[in-house]
């Protein structure tokens, strides 16, 4: 009988990425608002996305869109209606719906579906940084071969931000691997929505509410997250 730490099951696993040459992760590094990613395609040799852009005001939203068409990184960008949007709720103010056509060599999309992780919700673009809530059927050692995979071939930097563990299951990920402060920073994180997105808590509040140094918190957080999938 296989032991339950070993069997694949279906984990829902949210990636904090960031890889070179993406148009999305350049044009929000260093403005308000940001994008919502509601699936990429390949068409005739490049990649074609449709996104909703936002931000607490039209103004941003405009200057976004303007970022993004000059963009060296993308092609061409069109509008389109936004009531042809999927319905999910869209953080800020203000909102348009557009589609971006680019070089597929650009985007990681393949690089993390042809490995199995499915997404589950639109992608986050803000910051100069992606956020992907994924779906993947695999247990915690093959989870670590495959996102190393994905960094190997796109150059990339990849965080865990949150793992659901499956109900009822039996140590996929066991928190009984991780010393006691780790655990207890950890639980405090996900209890507080660290791993939530908009975060409704920082790194600092969690640290002054542990009474630690913030390089502290984040280095029990960091080594939480590598035992969970298996590398220590």
């Amino acid at each position: 009988m296989v032991p339950p730490s070993q069997s694949a099951v279906g984990l829902r696993v949210t990636l904090d990425i960031w890889h070179p040459d993406c148009w999305t992760l350049a044009v929000t590094e260093d403005r308000d608002g940001g994008l919502l990613g509601h699936g990429v395609y390949s068409i005739d040799g490049a990649a074609t996305g449709r996104f909703t852009v936002y931000g607490e005001t039209t103004d941003a939203v405009e200057r976004l869109i303007a970022a993004i068409q000059d963009s060296p990184l993308t092609d061409s960008v069109w509008e389109t209606d936004p009531l042809h949007t999927t319905g999910e709720t869209v953080p800020g103010s203000a909102s348009r719906a557009i589609v971006v056509r680019y070089a597929i060599e650009n985007s990681i999309n393949d690089a993390l579906v042809s490995r199995g992780f499915i997404p589950d919700e639109p992608v986050r673009m803000c910051g100069g940084r992606e956020y992907w809530t994924v779906i993947a059927e695999t247990d915690r050692e093959t989870l670590g071969e495959r996102l190393d995979a994905v960094r190997a071939e796109k150059d990339a930097e990849i965080r865990i931000e949150d793992i659901a563990i499956p109900h009822g299951g039996s140590g996929v990920l066991p928190t009984a691997d991780l010393s006691g402060r780790q655990r207890e920073v950890f639980d405090l994180a996900r209890r507080r929505n660290y791993y939530a997105w908009p975060r409704e808590v920082s790194a600092t509040e969690l640290a002054e509410e542990l009474d630690v140094a913030k390089a502290t918190l984040l280095e029990h957080l960091r080594k939480a997250e590598a035992k969970l999938l298996g590398h220590e």
